[in-house]
């Protein structure tokens, strides 16, 4: 398995470790409910160096990013990022991502552990013809995010930057304590707070500085229990769950993000222009359930007698106290309101159709 450069750091703290997409990564501290807490009350504090960090630079960058992915990269202004997607020539959804366009010639796109390969692979082929280059920096660059209601207070003790102005989905480069990194005002969590790229070899020294800095404020080593909890009750889909190559845009519920009137042909626009026209079969949803037995991953979602759908992300609720999940049913039954049901492990529970997201911040 490949180590992030904060490895040491969470084996000191206690961490347990699972294998994440071929990374060993911290899955809790100690206990996930009470990281799950911290993170909505007041900060948590996560490694998310796992994470692909792809540069794209050049005359053309902006005309390579229209090209390659679904949204509109040249409406993007300096300073500011966008989410979006990569898809295949048949609409199939390769990756979902957040890109920061960090100059008029210099984007970052941030992509998944999972898909590192596959999307600077797809960049590296589409950028064919452009004025422009390719350069997949993940193993020299680091990510540690900051999320909670406390975050800004976290981040005001150790940079000058100015945090106020600094608006959702944009970035600045900024200097912590002596550490220059690129701040984004981003993340997975449906709070507040912000994530730092910084050089690989510096991220323990930064971790250090954000701990010390958070003491006062609860923050508080976040391990990925907690982090897929948060995005779930955030109604934020995860790749290789509500989101895959054998899925499209429309199907989750994204459609928002394919951008059919920026100029000029995209990779897999023919396909999602016939995909938008068509009565998608299966939608995403989200399900409340009863009691305190929570639907899983692959479980089958019923309609009387009848499988009408599968669960792709299903947790019990430490903010909310009930069992949530996220699923793809049969259209005929996507409605909010409908009542279903869920076998969890050969016993059947009620849910209800709601909409998403589950929980969010005031």
């Amino acid at each position: 398995m490949t180590e992030t450069p904060l490895q040491q750091v969470h084996q000191d703290l206690g961490a347990l470790f699972t294998d994440f997409a071929g990374w060993s990564m911290p899955v809790r501290y100690a206990s996930e409910l009470a990281e799950h807490k911290a993170v909505r009350e007041a900060a948590g504090l996560f490694d998310l160096s796992h994470m692909a960090e792809i540069y794209v630079r050049g005359a053309q960058a902006a005309d390579v990013l229209d090209y390659a992915l679904v949204g509109n990269l040249t409406g993007v202004k300096p300073g500011r990022a966008r989410y979006t997607m990569i898809c295949d020539a048949d609409g199939g959804v390769l990756d979902d991502l957040v890109v920061y366009r960090l100059a008029d010639e210099e984007y970052l796109v941030v992509a998944n552990a999972g898909n590192a390969a596959v999307v600077a692979d797809a960049l590296a082929e589409r950028v064919a013809g452009f004025d422009a280059v390719v350069e997949n920096r993940s193993e020299d660059t680091a990510l540690i995010a900051v999320q909670g209601p406390k975050a800004v207070e976290v981040l005001a003790a150790v940079t000058d930057a100015d945090l106020a102005s600094l608006k959702y989905y944009a970035s600045v480069p900024a200097v912590v304590k002596g550490h220059e990194v690129l701040l984004a005002r981003t993340g997975y969590t449906g709070e507040d707070g912000f994530e730092l790229f910084v050089p690989a070899a510096q991220a323990p020294a930064l971790w250090a500085l954000l701990t010390e800095a958070g003491q006062e404020h609860g923050l508080v080593p976040c391990g990925l229990a907690c982090r897929d909890t948060l995005r779930l009750e955030a109604g934020m889909p995860l790749y290789g769950n509500e989101l895959s190559r054998e899925l499209n845009p429309f199907a989750a519920g994204l459609g928002r993000v394919v951008k059919f009137e920026k100029p000029g042909d995209f990779v897999g626009r023919a396909a999602l222009e016939e995909l938008k026209k068509a009565d998608v079969p299966r939608v995403r949803v989200g399900l409340r359930g009863t009691g305190r037995r929570a639907p899983r991953h692959g479980y089958a979602v019923l309609s009387g007698d009848a499988t009408i759908g599968e669960i792709t992300s299903g947790a019990l609720s430490p903010t909310l106290g009930y069992p949530i999940a996220m699923a793809y049913v049969d259209r005929e039954h996507s409605e909010p309101g409908t009542a279903l049901s869920v076998d969890i492990r050969g016993r059947v529970e009620p849910v209800e159709v709601v909409a998403l997201p589950f929980y969010s911040r005031a």
